[in-house]
């Protein structure tokens, strides 16, 4: 297996310390049952008030397994997932959905980076096959 470079981890690492923290406030936020967030979870977006701490315990469960070094591939798994719910949501009530979208790549994106495993399954550039000699 290949050696990881620093740079790529590092990279990776802070990358996923800013997905976290914007998502540990999003969930922050939901846990508050403030009347903002009721507000837009209700008026705005259609859901039902008592379902904000529900979401906001998916929120912070999925951050957790992807957080988890061993477990980060079904974290991302996980987050695409709810962040695909998110636009989901924002598409149905003509909401801009550009913000889920960009975390579920970003999300992607600090896996490639901190996961030589990840890098290997989906590289960038792939070399070409050999090319084979005729000579018989």
């Amino acid at each position: 297996m290949a050696t990881q470079h620093k740079a790529l981890t590092w990279s990776g690492r802070i990358l996923t310390s800013l997905l976290a923290l914007g998502l540990t406030f999003s969930a922050i936020a939901k846990f508050s049952n403030s009347k903002e967030v009721a507000e837009q979870f209700v008026d705005t977006l259609g859901y039902p008030a008592d379902l904000t701490v529900a979401i906001g315990i998916v929120e912070i469960s999925c951050l957790v397994i992807y957080l988890i070094p061993q477990t980060a591939v079904l974290g991302a798994v996980l987050l695409t997932g709810y962040l695909g719910g998110a636009v989901a949501t924002h598409v149905r009530v003509h909401d801009n959905f550009a913000g889920p979208v960009i975390g579920g790549v970003l999300v992607w994106l600090a896996v490639f980076l901190r996961d030589p495993r990840v890098r290997a399954l989906l590289p960038l550039r792939r070399s070409p096959p050999p090319v084979e000699s005729n000579s018989s």
